[in-house]
C-alpha cells in the first residue's frame, strides 16, 4: 500500500467519524468466515456499517481530531473493526446477541453519547443506554399518564352518578 493510499483511507475513515454519531470498536479476528458473514449480514440488517481497520491508519484518522479520542488510543491493538451505527444501543445489543453463539466480537471500546467507554465490561452498560426513539416513548407514557387518570376517574365517577339516579329513581 503506498502513500497515497493510506492518506486516502485515512481521510476516508475521518470523514465516517466525522459523520458518525456513534462508533465501536470491536475485535473480530479468529471469526471463520461463515461466521464474519452472519455477523456482517446482522451488521446490515440493523444499519450497522462494519469496516475492518489497519490500528495506525485508525489512529492517525483518530488523531486529526484534536485529541478529542486519545483515549481510545489504548484500544488499538492487535485486530481492530469499526461498527458506526446512528443510534447509540444497537451495536451493544448486536454484541450480546452474537456473543451466545461465539466468544467475539469482543468490545475494545466505543464513543458514544458522547462519552467514551473502554473495554468488553462496558457492554452491558453500553445495551441498556436508551436511545433517543426510547426515550421519547417514555416521555410520552410519562405525560399521557396524568391525562388518562384524570379520564378515568372522570368516566368512573359519571357510571357511579347514573347508577345512584337510578337507585333513587326506582324508590319511589
Amino acid at each position: 500500500m503506498n502513500r497515497d493510499e493510506k492518506n486516502r483511507i485515512i481521510d476516508n475513515l475521518t470523514d465516517s467519524i466525522s459523520q458518525a454519531r456513534h462508533f465501536y470498536l470491536t475485535d473480530i479476528s479468529d471469526l471463520n468466515a461463515e461466521t464474519t458473514s452472519k455477523l456482517r449480514r446482522a451488521c446490515f440488517e440493523k444499519d450497522i456499517t462494519l469496516v475492518v481497520v489497519k490500528n495506525t491508519l485508525l489512529q492517525k484518522a483518530l488523531e486529526k481530531f484534536e485529541g478529542k479520542y486519545e483515549e481510545l488510543y489504548g484500544a488499538l491493538k492487535d485486530s481492530t473493526s469499526i461498527m458506526f451505527s446512528d443510534v447509540n444501543n444497537v451495536p451493544a445489543k448486536l454484541i450480546r446477541e452474537f456473543r451466545k453463539t461465539s466468544l467475539k466480537p469482543v468490545l475494545k471500546a466505543a464513543y458514544v453519547e458522547e462519552s467514551i467507554y473502554i473495554g468488553d465490561d462496558q457492554l452491558d452498560a453500553l445495551s441498556g443506554i436508551k436511545s433517543k426513539e426510547e426515550l421519547i416513548g417514555d416521555l410520552v407514557l410519562l405525560l399521557q399518564s396524568p391525562a388518562r387518570n384524570v379520564l378515568s376517574a372522570l368516566q368512573s365517577g359519571g357510571s357511579k352518578l347514573a347508577g345512584i339516579v337510578k337507585t333513587l329513581s326506582e324508590k319511589e
